[in-house]
């Protein structure tokens, strides 16, 4: 079907994706306005961590299929992977999309496809389409416009991209099907046709349920601090029900998704949402709930040694084994204890990452060897049969010892 691909936008996603189409002996110039990506990407190597795919960019790079710019090339499809950030008041904004589109005006055809991968309020894609029709009115109704969101987990993006389901909505239904041909060609998973509004929300709708199941296990967290419980017990035993599955809670909610998805729900909706609402404040308060509990340790640690303690904060990614660390509580959690630091001593640990533009980093054998106050905030694999002697006061937000 295409003989060449623009991918904008570089990062997390939008890499992977072009890699997995390379892969399919597709033409690929995947863009993004950072030179150094660029210049990694073209030496066959990545900026991000993600199993397998080191390999597979080395591998489409080395055969000609993929190849990085800071500038748009004509093609004949057009993948928009950009970041959808929210503005002051948790509004989105789709300035970044609307960029990339912008740039790629000049090069639209007739018979083009253009597909939105980035998450985006209801109601982008039309506004895309407007945009594209007011500029190059020559080409209304002649090229296709469609939306697909990406449902991939970090940390197996490489599998996920291919045998995950897909929505796919496209602006009318000779769109729908054409994206449907396109991603035809590389994803195993079901694609499943419905129209751009409502593969818009789908993609909200998904995170949105996640964050509410996450603030319902945070929130029995919090209870059960209070009522003096072990919350991992007593998930684990109420799971034990048939019909229940009540997710694990841990320090807050973060990544480019969960954490912020829901925002896109409730700025246009704020009178409908409550619940998603709710869930996000709750999220939100669980981060600095951690934060203050830490701050009460090394209270009640000076007040019973006469010393300072020395405290190890163990973990700075959003989830689990990966590097990523966008929006994450964790690193919240990390900047607010140091803010009411009074001359304690911090050993900040992060496995995934060799460096920190803020923190300096500890190896995490060191950390909890030398710390007196053990802050666990993420569940790395690292952590999990880590020996530490029963004179440590150990925090445990995120289950590694549960």
């Amino acid at each position: 079907m295409s003989t060449k691909v623009t991918t904008i936008g570089l990062g997390y996603i939008g890499l992977p994706t072009s890699a997995l189409i390379a892969q399919n002996k597709i033409s690929v110039l995947g863009v993004d306005i950072n030179q150094k990506v660029v210049d990694t990407i073209n030496k066959g190597k990545i900026h991000i961590v993600e199993p397998s795919l080191d390999e597979a960019v080395s591998e489409v790079v080395k055969a000609g299929y993929l190849k990085a710019s800071t500038q748009a090339e004509e093609s004949d499809v057009y993948l928009v992977v950009v970041p959808t950030p929210f503005k002051e008041k948790n509004e989105p904004d789709i300035s970044y999309v609307e960029s990339a589109t912008k740039g790629i005006l000049p090069l639209l055809k007739e018979g083009d496809l253009y597909i939105i991968e980035s998450t985006s309020p209801v109601g982008t894609t039309e506004k895309m389409m407007n945009l594209i029709n007011s500029e190059r009115p020559e080409l209304k109704d002649k090229i296709y416009i469609a939306y697909c969101p990406e449902r991939v987990l970090p940390g197996n993006v490489m599998y996920e991209l291919v045998h995950n389901d897909r929505v796919i909505g496209g602006v009318d239904e000779t769109s729908t099907k054409k994206a449907i041909e396109f991603y035809s060609q590389f994803v195993k998973g079901d694609l499943h046709a419905t129209n751009a509004r409502t593969a818009e929300m789908c993609k909200l709708t998904e995170n949105s349920s996640r964050d509410v199941q996450i603030a319902f296990a945070n929130e029995l967290s919090l209870i059960c601090d209070k009522a003096d419980i072990n919350v991992w017990e007593l998930i684990n035993l109420a799971n034990k029900h048939p019909r229940v599955n009540i997710l694990q809670p841990g320090c807050g909610v973060g990544g480019h998704c969960i954490a912020v998805d829901p925002y896109f729900i409730v700025a246009e909706f704020p009178m409908e949402s409550q619940i998603i609402g709710k869930a996000r404040e709750i999220n939100n308060y669980k981060s600095f709930w951690c934060a203050e509990k830490v701050n009460s340790a090394k209270l009640e640690f000076e007040l019973k040694h006469g010393r300072k303690p020395s405290i190890a904060i163990m973990g700075l990614a959003f989830k689990p084994n990966i590097d990523d660390l966008r929006e994450s509580p964790a690193k919240y959690i990390a900047q607010k204890i140091m803010q009411n630091a009074r001359d304690e001593e911090y050993y900040i640990v992060e496995p995934n990452i060799e460096e920190h533009h803020v923190f300096k980093l500890t190896n995490y054998k060191e950390a909890v060897e030398k710390a007196d106050i053990i802050v666990f905030l993420v569940a790395h694999n690292e952590f999990k049969d880590l020996p530490f002697s029963e004179d440590k006061v150990v925090l445990d937000f995120c289950g590694v010892k549960k």
